[in-house]
């Protein structure tokens, strides 16, 4: 793994990390916050990809 993609996961960690801490305080959770929260982790990984494919 590149370090770049080693960032982008240790932030994805982070940012699901800070999500449940917020969320298990709580007893209901809307669908808007988990649908935030996982565009939050699609696009973290997904920026990984794009800086780990070579440009042709």
């Amino acid at each position: 793994m590149t370090d770049t993609t080693e960032d982008v996961i240790t932030e994805a960690l982070a940012v699901i990390d800070r999500a449940l801490t917020d969320v298990l305080r709580r007893e209901l959770v809307s669908s808007n916050e988990v649908a935030d929260l996982l565009l939050d982790v699609r696009t973290l990984l997904t920026t990984s990809q794009a800086v780990a494919a070579p440009i042709a």
